[in-house]
């Protein structure tokens, strides 16, 4: 999908381009390549001379190909965003491309960001000027969106403290918990990979001297709102880490039940089987034989021998 972005009246506006010849009638800021085909690749490079490359988005990148700029003045950057949606948490690869005053997108699936950003632009006045003003604005809403998406693991661990520190923990709502802290953590992991390439990012751009001072003012804004990201992120780390521990203390507490209960029982058991192994040797006088309350008595001692071992271990406070 092939949209443009063009401004009017200090405001965003979104066209969606289905055909080379409508690319003539505007003049974007912004062009968003939502999952392009070649021939919207195409497009893009007749009209505009870009030529998106084929591992744009590729995960695979080498380090040194995430910044860097062309002979002809072309600027590439290559940043993740993060998605936290009800399946699995996941960072998008997105290539940008600034050239000419446009700035050019390209990513594999639709990004919250790029909604947010779309939504504001449309309802703010003079929120935008120029292309660069567009990248700096994603990655202000894209530090938004991780402070959100931190507090939304602040939630989901506070049900989860309660589940595990405030109730009777079986093998069940120890298994739950385990799940749900192992999908916090997950999660946890990529907002803070997400904050890092968006500082290395913008740190980028104030290096290469393309902003102006407000914009500038703004980056350092930026990198101070992902600082403050990082406290919080390393807080929930080591909270993580110990409902975790919490949770597989429990299990082995209920697991250490379990073995306690079938050592009592094999020690309680020792006697009564002492006593059989001894009554069914072969005697020359069988004493269930010679008297008539030999079987009674056989089994009257068994059982006293079971009851009196629980019964000392209960005044122990073994059981």
């Amino acid at each position: 999908m092939l949209n443009v972005f063009t401004l009017a009246n200090g405001r965003l506006f979104q066209e969606e381009i289905e055909s080379p010849e409508a690319l003539a009638h505007v003049q974007p800021v912004w062009v968003d390549l939502d999952a392009p085909t070649a021939e919207e690749k195409g497009w893009v490079a007749q009209h505009f001379g870009v030529t998106i490359p084929a591992d744009a988005v590729d995960d695979d990148l080498e380090e040194s190909a995430r910044f860097y700029e062309e002979d002809n003045g072309e600027l590439h950057i290559r940043s993740d965003f993060l998605i936290d949606d009800d399946r699995t948490p996941r960072n998008v690869r997105v290539a940008f491309i600034l050239f000419n005053g446009v700035l050019f997108s390209v990513h594999g699936e639709d990004l919250p960001v790029f909604r947010l950003l779309r939504l504001r632009a449309r309802r703010i006045p003079a929120l935008i000027e120029d292309a660069k003003d567009v990248l700096l604005k994603l990655y202000d809403a894209d530090a938004e969106y991780s402070a959100d998406a931190l507090e939304s693991i602040y939630d989901s661990l506070e049900a989860v403290s309660a589940r595990v520190l405030k109730q009777d923990v079986n093998d069940q709502v120890a298994g739950e918990a385990l799940g749900a802290i192992a999908r916090e953590e997950d999660l946890n992991g990529r907002i803070r990979r997400n904050v890092m390439d968006t500082r290395r990012a913008v740190s980028f751009m104030m290096r290469s001297r393309m902003l102006n001072a407000e914009q500038f003012e703004e980056a350092r804004q930026i990198l101070r709102d992902i600082d403050s990201l990082d406290s919080h992120s390393t807080f929930l780390f080591d909270k993580i880490n110990f409902l975790m521990n919490a949770t597989v203390g429990f299990i082995n507490i209920n697991q250490n039940k379990i073995i306690k209960l079938f050592s009592v029982a094999s020690v309680a058991l020792l006697p009564p089987t002492l006593i059989a192994s001894i009554y069914g040797m072969n005697f020359k006088s069988i004493p269930e034989l010679q008297w008539n309350l030999g079987y009674p008595y056989a089994i009257g001692l068994m059982l006293v021998s079971v009851i009196a071992p629980f019964w000392y271990f209960r005044r122990k406070g073994w059981l």
